[in-house]
């Protein structure tokens, strides 16, 4: 698989990007061809080698006469889908302009499809994203990695005035990715570099193993004191396995606790899978003193964080949590519906690693056919198991 791992030292920009990606091969004049397929007003893309700290990377700049832009979301989504690019490419750029919109309808608490872009509505973003995307596909990437992404500081003029950093819209973009902060009074990662990422990249953190054939650098507007501005993205390839594992990361949330009524564990586990637990464990435990305790572990993805969180600290006497990231690989699944000696019933219907098939009954509609009928469970599970194994069974 051909894998493109985006290495943000100095963080991420469109610009950035799409200089990036010119430094790997993708044709500049093959782009303004493709992207004046777009309704837009009159554009150029300008591309020069420049040096940043001894290393040699393209710097793009899109140069339009453009001095007013307030499209809305609606219309970008409008005219990307009418457009005549190819479906890979409008499914990428939406994805990244829905990742934008979503940030900005939260912010200023407005209706998604009205959000109006300001920087990231003018020819110059529109040209970075939907040109990214363009390149990815011209470079014949199948899937996106990251590292972690830098985090400047200070403030920085926008539409709406002085804002911080990382910008309002950034930051919300940013939810559930990993971040850190490294000191630097700069802007350096963008709304539009933040939600290529966050729409693009299947996952984040070290390289993977891989065999590197390609190096794209893309420089930065601003020069770095302390570092070379450069997006630097590996283009090369990966072992099938690393595509098909599954392996996602999420977050395991835990907390110690030795003074709660234990009638409460009940109700937590209902309200933090209400929150977005994707599994929760207790696990006893000897605290300090010897006391037995309970640990709770609360398994989440990244975005559900904070909402995790919150519900322990409310919900328990617990007066701390500690999270870290795994990674999880699962099999496929989906929710079917199949016939049973007790009428159609929903079932899990499995996919493992090798292709084989099998089926899991749900417990929940166990327990309502075994209530109802006056049945043991375990018989309830065996005939809807039984059932799934004739079903399947060749002739």
């Amino acid at each position: 698989m051909r894998l493109a791992y985006f290495d943000c030292f100095s963080g991420i920009s469109g610009d950035m990007t799409l200089g990036a990606l010119v430094h790997l091969g993708v044709p500049v004049d093959w782009l303004k061809a493709q992207i004046r397929a777009l309704p837009l007003d009159g554009f150029d893309i300008c591309s020069q080698v420049v040096s940043r700290q001894g290393i040699a990377a393209v710097q793009v700049a899109v140069v339009s006469g453009e001095t007013h832009h307030h499209r809305d979301y609606r219309f970008i989504q409008s005219f990307i889908e009418k457009s005549p690019l190819s479906a890979k490419v409008k499914t990428m750029s939406l994805a990244i302009f829905d990742r934008i919109a979503d940030a900005e309808a939260r912010i200023h608490g407005c209706d998604k499809a009205s959000v109006h872009f300001h920087e990231v509505g003018g020819v110059d973003a529109i040209v970075d994203i939907v040109g990214s995307c363009l390149g990815l596909e011209w470079l014949g990437v199948e899937a996106v990695a990251a590292s972690a992404l830098p985090m400047g500081g200070g403030f920085v003029r926008c539409a709406h005035g002085m804002l911080p950093l990382p910008a309002p819209a950034t930051a919300e973009i940013l939810k559930g990715m990993p971040v850190y902060g490294n000191g630097i009074e700069k802007e350096l990662v963008t709304p539009t570099g933040a939600a290529i990422l966050a729409a693009l990249a299947r996952n984040f953190g070290p390289m993977p193993s891989m065999q590197v054939g390609q190096i794209g650098y893309g420089a930065g507007t601003i020069e770095l004191e302390s570092q070379p501005n450069l997006l630097r993205v590996m283009l090369g390839r990966v072992e099938t396995a690393w595509k098909t594992d599954g392996s996602k990361r999420l977050v395991m949330i835990e907390t110690n606790i030795d003074d709660m009524n234990p009638e409460i564990f009940g109700y937590l586990m209902e309200r933090l899978f209400e929150d977005g637990a994707l599994d929760v464990f207790w696990v006893p435990v000897f605290m300090k003193k010897n006391r037995p305790g309970t640990m709770v572990q609360v398994l989440c993805e990244p975005q559900d964080r904070e909402r995790v969180v919150g519900c322990i600290l409310a919900e328990t006497s617990s007066l701390g949590v500690r999270f870290y990231e795994v990674y999880r690989t699962a099999l496929e699944r989906v929710s079917v519906e199949m016939p049973s000696p007790f009428g159609p019933v929903r079932v899990k219907k499995i996919k493992g690693l090798a292709g084989g098939v099998r089926i899991v009954p749900e417990y929940e509609v166990c327990r309502y056919i075994a209530m109802e009928r006056h049945l043991p469970l375990q018989e309830v599970y065996a005939a809807i198991v039984k059932a799934a194994a004739e079903k399947n069974s060749p002739p």
